[in-house]
């Protein structure tokens, strides 16, 4: 197969299969005119690469288990892959521990908000206005950022990563519905490499909650959530091969 045949075949964009066979995932020959040439294992390998990549694993550890796929037995993938997978779900144990509390943290703010009396005169220190127990006035804004990992070394892995999505069909329907609710409506303004919308700051635990779940399929989109007062500023930003995917999801800035 040419790799546009392959494309066609395995539903991965050409772009990716490119990105792939530098990574050292996907081997290709070559014909004398320098075009490359995909036998059937290559589709069996794009299956198990985007398996691999739909629990969350990063494309190094996807390089060592393909080597045990390809030489070993399937028990000896079964041995490789348990430890990874356990250490991917103890990291998102921990991300939905944190979401959990950021969420909380949100229902005390909507109640404290609501608690405060309708006043006619100008807010004042005295007033309290958005502030919480926890928060004290002068303190600056709330800045949550939702990256691949949790390491700050990896903060800008999301340039790298393939321009890919493990959503197919139906669920891949499902999410782009649940993501225009979520931000419709919203102000769209240009930032470097992406987009930034501002919404109601009533959406960020369900916006935080569609962004950790975004992250898992397509990793190659950065998401920053910004809170400031009664605003939610959302910059989500991909990689040059990316951004067509990125307006598809979340439209254009005006």
């Amino acid at each position: 197969m040419r790799i546009s045949q392959l494309a066609e075949r395995s539903g991965v964009p050409a772009t990716t299969l490119r990105f792939y066979e530098g990574a050292g995932l996907l081997p290709a020959d070559r014909t004398p005119a320098g075009y490359r040439l995909y036998g059937e294992a290559a589709v069996e390998r794009l299956a198990f690469i985007g398996a691999a990549k739909h629990l969350g694993l990063p494309l190094e550890e996807i390089g060592e288990l393909l080597g045990v796929w390809e030489t070993g037995a399937c028990r000896d993938v079964k041995a490789d892959l348990r430890p990874r997978l356990a250490a991917r779900l103890t990291e998102a144990d921990a991300r939905a521990a944190e979401l959990a509390a950021f969420t909380a943290s949100l229902h005390t703010a909507l109640e404290h908000l609501d608690a405060l009396p309708d006043r006619a005169s100008p807010c004042d220190p005295e007033c309290g206005f958005l502030t919480t127990p926890t928060q004290a006035v002068g303190t600056q804004p709330v800045d949550v950022t939702l990256a691949t990992s949790r390491q700050a070394a990896e903060a800008e892995a999301w340039r790298t990563a393939p321009v890919a999505c493990s959503l197919t069909g139906d669920g891949l329907h499902e999410r782009t519905a649940q993501w225009r609710e979520a931000v419709a409506g919203a102000e769209r303004t240009p930032v470097p490499d992406g987009l930034r919308l501002t919404l109601p700051v009533d959406r960020t635990a369900r916006v935080a909650e569609l962004a950790a779940a975004e992250q898992q399929c397509c990793p190659f989109f950065d998401f920053r959530l910004h809170l400031d007062g009664p605003c939610l500023h959302l910059e989500v930003r991909a990689p040059a091969d990316g951004t067509q995917l990125l307006a598809d999801l979340f439209g254009r800035a005006a």
